[in-house]
């Protein structure tokens, strides 16, 4: 059993923010669903991932660093794959925070990058892979 049932989003702009998340969550192997009112993504009929439309018009963006929303970290299996995530984020309209590099200050081997969206949305692509056995 998945820890996280859903993770519900609430966007200014739906379609745009359907716009941007659409090929990075397709891309992770996410099925697309469209419902009236929200646009949902769920794996393996599991996990969910639900953007809404916010319920007050033209209250974003979130600012990061307030109270709410910090980020979500996607776990991908290379820093190619981090490289790759990255650019598709870009082209998808997303806003770098932080190139792909190096992030010794968590482990040797933490290598991620980070982008935002229109929403003020912040997403990581991270690649941790377990210690070597010594």
């Amino acid at each position: 059993m998945p820890v996280f049932d859903h993770l519900g989003i609430s966007v200014d702009d739906l379609p745009r923010a359907t716009a941007q998340f659409d090929p990075i969550l397709q891309a992770l192997g996410f099925q697309r669903h469209d419902a009236d009112g929200s646009v949902s993504w769920d794996r393996d009929g599991e996990t969910e991932f639900i953007l809404y439309p916010a319920r007050d018009a033209g209250t974003g963006p979130h600012q990061h660093g307030r109270v709410g929303w910090q980020h979500l970290a996607f776990a991908v299996d290379s820093r190619d794959e981090v490289d790759r995530f990255h650019r598709l984020a870009l082209a998808a309209g997303w806003s770098a925070v932080r190139d792909p590099k190096e992030y010794p200050r968590f482990t040797d081997r933490y290598y991620a990058s980070f982008v935002e969206d229109d929403n003020g949305i912040r997403i990581e692509f991270m690649y941790n892979p377990p210690r070597a056995a010594e």
